[in-house]
């Protein structure tokens, strides 16, 4: 094993990282924003969740185009004579796009009317599409039948889980002065980070356990640079620590709070890097 004479490229370049990363966050601020019409605490965080999730969909899109060989042909994604119903990145355009715009007059409807009910409405029209985004970009991946670690059910899981985690994350660092929405983000932090640790432990038992192909990816995911990585930032620092940090008695503490969430964003990061490259280097193996 190990032993191949023809080499091949990566076709998903780590620039599609950044982006699932940062995707992950738009869906999980757009969370936060619907949240904020029923929990009072997170009342705070509704416009700036809002606008920052906006901000960084403009980026997640600029990168998505800018990554294409010839960035015009995103137009084509939405060309209804170019549009392929059985793909996911078609489904996934349009995602885009009905958030965008959903985004959009959500954002107006803030700036303008104040209408609550409208106001609800359209926040959870948004926090739906946004629940979308991660779902789409695992399908992305899963639809690979060759590739490890991929091609399993639970990718979009883990990745909609990260989106939670991300976005509560980001959401505790821009509310750090307040007390009360902190003890609310801690109880989403907890719980979907939980969620991402039981989903690795899924997938890096189903992988070492698996055929040639998911046993070499298995090595690649979890020594060396990618190891440390996956297993030591993605695994041990930025999922389970953060988990066992915040269930602790000192977890309700602001410092520990913040602490968890730049470890969540790091481990977040490190993971979606590995996931996407380990699978590709076996390939360039073959």
């Amino acid at each position: 094993m190990g032993e191949y004479l023809v080499f091949h490229d990566v076709a998903w370049h780590a620039t599609y990282a950044i982006y699932f990363f940062v995707i992950g966050i738009v869906a999980g601020l757009s969370f936060l924003s619907y949240a904020s019409w029923h929990l009072p605490a997170l009342r705070p965080l509704r416009e700036k969740s809002a606008y920052v999730s906006f901000a960084l969909l403009v980026v997640g899109g600029l990168l998505l185009i800018a990554d294409l060989s010839q960035p015009m042909r995103f137009l084509n994604m939405l060309n209804p004579a170019y549009l392929n119903f059985s793909s996911p990145l078609a489904w996934g355009a349009l995602n885009l796009v009905a958030y965008g715009i959903a985004s959009v007059l959500y954002l107006l409807m803030m700036l303008w009317k104040k209408d609550e009910k409208n106001g609800k409405m359209l926040a959870l029209v948004t926090a739906l599409l946004a629940l979308g985004l991660p779902i789409y970009t695992g399908f992305d991946l899963t639809v690979h039948q060759h590739r490890p670690v991929w091609n399993t059910p639970v990718i979009p899981l883990l990745f909609v889980a990260l989106a939670f985690s991300t976005g509560s994350a980001v959401g505790a660092l821009m509310s750090a002065n307040n007390a009360e929405a902190q003890q609310v983000l801690r109880q989403f932090m907890l719980w979907s980070a939980g969620a991402v640790v039981v989903i690795l432990i899924a997938i890096m038992g189903t992988t070492s356990y698996g055929g040639s192909a998911e046993e070499l990816t298995f090595m690649l995911m979890t020594s060396g640079t990618m190891g440390l990585l996956f297993v030591g930032v993605g695994f041990l620092a930025g999922s389970l620590a953060p988990v066992v940090m915040l269930f602790a008695p000192t977890g309700k503490s602001i410092s520990v709070i913040l602490v968890s969430a730049l470890l969540i964003l790091l481990g977040s990061a490190a993971v979606r890097y590995v996931i996407l490259m380990a699978p590709q280097q076996v390939q360039t193996l073959f």
